[in-house]
């Protein structure tokens, strides 16, 4: 992504921000997985989405109006020695060049400097509670400057959380993080549609996720956006499973949950399907209930509904359905006004997505479901999940547990599915799982 994008995003800010204001920002610190053994780092999405600086240990200032500059870049100084050991780092310099800052600070003299900036302003901009450590960092350089008050220093009065101006901002997609997310939906649908051809009874449910992972990492996503979920049979029924463990068993369906990460954007799908290529009957009759209901949910996203439009109607043709196949009785509306579909379908529709896969921002507004606009993308992802025994609930559907999900980008005039590269209909999957298999 170029640095004028990311420009174009603190500018949105800082507007939003106005005069006499200033925003302090700190990244994702480290993360050990195990002694001396550091999990891959990725930096905090909001750092990521001002700055698309990836290094840890740094700090984004953001003052407007600062006379010499109002992105001010904390970050590690040059070190020839650690460079040896992790790899080179853009230091004060690189932060100017490479990432368009207008002054940058070593981080180790960040106590010295930042008081200094935040003399002079109301309104301070900042996450309180994501990083206890550094909230009492720039608590105490409140409170400095506030015993400096009787000497003229003006300090800051009030504490506004940065959430909400700049979760509103990525909540709206930018035409380059379309595309990225589009990128990432590709990668991970043809992902999905190798876990079809290559999955077969006797195989564990841990080699699909490696078939996954190897697809993401050969079409160019380095990391999956989040820890794939592959259930076979009963382990379907629990909804974030992650043993990922049994192996596969004839006659049982799969579903897999996963979703690549492309240049810092997330895709999710959901697929069900049968391990031996075919679905039973009763298979069969709940698969279609879940797919008419999401198709249903997805024509539902369009500018002008609500956020809850989707869910409704999902849980709507859920119900009809699950009154048809004689798995719940009575009227359909008392059904649904005491919920009793959730017995089975106990989860919401979608969320959702960009930067991280459940993404920020509001799903209300004063009380009520925020209107959908043109950028914004969400997922739509309504199942049933039928245990063993559960009650008073025929044999057939026991350990039944499908998902379907598809990211989904609200349009000027609709709606987009940008996963729509795998098949989800039941013709279609067989088809596939047939051909690779013979």
């Amino acid at each position: 992504m170029s640095t004028q994008e990311f420009a174009r995003r603190r500018k949105h800010l800082m507007q939003g921000m106005g005069d006499g204001t200033i925003a302090i920002l700190p990244t994702a610190p480290t993360q050990f997985r195990n002694r001396d053994s550091e999990y891959h780092y990725r930096p905090d999405s909001d750092f990521y989405y001002l700055t698309g600086f990836s290094e840890p240990e740094a700090v984004i200032v953001l003052k407007p109006g600062r006379e010499h500059g109002e992105y001010i870049l904390f970050c590690r100084e040059r070190d020839a020695k650690s460079e040896i050991w992790v790899g080179s780092r853009a230091g004060q310099e690189g932060a100017v060049e490479q990432y368009g800052a207008d002054d940058s600070f070593p981080i180790d003299d960040m106590d010295d400097i930042l008081p200094g900036l935040l003399e002079g302003v109301d309104r301070v901009f900042y996450t309180m509670g994501d990083h206890s450590d550094f909230d009492k960092r720039v608590i105490d350089w409140v409170n400095h400057l506030h015993k400096q008050s009787r000497s003229g220093v003006h300090t800051p009065g009030e504490f506004i959380a940065l959430d909400h101006l700049l979760h509103d901002l990525r909540l709206i997609k930018s035409s380059f993080e379309l595309k990225a997310m589009r990128k990432a939906a590709s990668i991970s649908a043809k992902a999905h549609c190798r876990a079809m051809r290559i999955c077969k009874p006797g195989m564990h449910e841990y080699q699909i996720e490696a078939e996954l992972i190897h697809s993401f990492m050969h079409d160019g996503a380095r990391f999956p956006a989040y820890s794939s979920i592959v259930g076979g049979g009963a382990n379907a029924c629990v909804l974030h499973y992650v043993d990922n463990k049994d192996k596969l068993k004839n006659g049982d369906l799969l579903l897999i949950d996963a979703g690549a990460e492309y240049d810092y954007y997330a895709a999710d799908i959901s697929r069900t399907f049968p391990i031996n290529g075919k679905f039973s009957r009763a298979q069969r009759e709940l698969y279609q209930v879940v797919l008419d209901a999401q198709l249903a949910a997805i024509e539902q996203v369009k500018p002008g509904n609500h956020w809850n439009d989707p869910h409704e109607t999902a849980v709507r043709v859920i119900t009809e359905g699950l009154i048809r196949l004689g798995i719940l009785t009575g009227k359909l509306e008392t059904l649904i006004e005491k919920e009793k579909y959730k017995t089975f379908y106990m989860h919401r529709t979608g969320h959702w997505l960009g930067m991280d896969v459940h993404d920020v921002g509001d799903y209300k507004i004063d009380d009520e479901w925020r209107q959908l606009e043109a950028g914004m993308v969400l997922t739509v992802e309504p199942g049933l999940y039928i245990p063993a025994n559960s009650q008073d609930v025929d044999e057939k559907w026991w350990d039944i547990g499908i998902r379907i999900e598809d990211d989904v980008l609200v349009t000027k005039t609709g709606h987009e599915v940008l996963s729509a590269g795998v098949p989800k209909d039941i013709d279609g999957i067989e088809y596939m799982m047939s051909v690779a298999h013979g």
